[in-house]
């Protein structure tokens, strides 16, 4: 898997996943063809690749979900 990943400010990043490929060679060639694209270019080092299984589970443990609190 291919993602792209930066900080936003504040504490926050954006996260994109770019595509999933057979080798990690391919998700290399896909670095080289999209880097040069707004939103990519200007941070070459966001670009993460990641392992991941298939034809198994990969999300088996549930999940919660947390609310910020409002200010009152």
């Amino acid at each position: 898997m291919l993602w792209h990943v930066h900080e936003l400010g504040g504490g926050e990043e954006d996260a994109k996943l770019i595509g999933v490929y057979w080798s990690r060679g391919d998700a290399e060639a896909a670095i080289e063809r999209v880097g040069s694209q707004p939103g990519f270019a200007g941070t070459p080092q966001g670009f993460e690749i990641c392992a991941y299984r298939l034809n198994e589970d990969n999300w088996n443990e549930g999940y919660i979900s947390v609310f910020p609190r409002t200010a009152r």
